[in-house]
């Protein structure tokens, strides 16, 4: 499997400080998401409010995800990340997410290889919407390290919720750290005997994290990102800014959302 890239900036003249990748969701493509994304614009008194404009020295990198079957639909040329039976219950029938995922994972943490020999991993964040959020965060965990600038979701859940879950009740009391270790082998996949030496709990704990979800999505339910946050809280991370509207169905809210996600930018591009 191989993995396109559609990049934005940053701005002509303006030097390349930090990175973003944002992965789109399913049945979506890199360039029709980076096109949509751009469109949204936040609140303030700039006269081009929007995300390249209020941000000229950041790098936004768009993967494509490859064209993967899918199942229930009996068809092989869905974009997708990972094949899901249904979105209604992302635990049903959650094996077919598995050799999707982990081939998506190890496509995106050779993608952040390569932007770290353009600019320090605490320079880069990591992101996406639904499907490609849920691919995101798998990848963090499936690295191990930490130390990114942050995380940014919108509209996701927590990939293979079921078997995390299952770890947790196993490693909870016993031994934590093993639930890291779990989940990077989950994601991951393998055999790969340097995963518990190369995990990183503190610098992974400690990474910022964006969450936002409207109430009114009628793709992926609101409920599955609490349970997401709630997970993540379990697992110690304290940095998870969580936003919830009214509006907005399965998209960024706005204005609101893109405020939101604007000063979590902000914030973290200053620390």
């Amino acid at each position: 499997m191989s993995l396109i890239l559609h990049v934005a900036g940053p701005s002509e003249g303006s030097p390349h400080t930090h990175t973003v990748v944002l992965l789109h969701g399913r049945d979506s493509k890199a360039d029709e998401f980076a096109s949509e994304f751009f469109e949204c614009e936040a609140t303030g008194p700039e006269a081009d409010r929007t995300l390249p404009a209020l941000f000229p020295t950041i790098r936004w990198v768009f993967p494509q995800a490859n064209p993967l079957r899918a199942e229930r639909f009996d068809t092989d040329d869905m974009s997708q990340w990972f094949d899901v039976w249904t979105l209604e219950d992302l635990r049903e029938r959650s094996e077919i997410q598995i050799s999707g995922l982990r081939a998506s994972v190890n496509l995106l943490l050779k993608t952040i290889q390569h932007e770290e020999l353009l600019v320090p991993r605490n320079r880069i964040f990591l992101g996406g919407i639904s499907q490609g959020f849920a691919t995101s965060l798998a990848a963090f965990f499936a690295d191990g390290r930490g130390g990114f600038a942050g995380l940014c979701g919108f509209c996701s859940w927590l990939p293979l919720e079921d078997l995390v879950e299952n770890s947790y009740k196993i490693h909870r009391l016993s031994d934590p750290a093993e639930w890291f270790a779990d989940m990077q082998r989950l994601y991951r996949g393998g055999d790969d005997n340097r995963i518990e030496s190369e995990l990183q709990i503190p610098q992974l704990t400690t990474t910022p994290i964006l969450l936002e979800h409207a109430r009114d999505d009628p793709v992926i339910s609101v409920d599955n990102c609490r349970t997401m946050r709630k997970f993540l809280g379990l697992l110690g991370f304290r940095g998870v800014e969580w936003h919830e509207y009214d509006d907005g169905e399965h998209w960024i809210n706005e204005p609101q959302g893109v405020d939101d996600f604007v000063g979590f930018l902000r914030r973290a591009m200053v620390e």
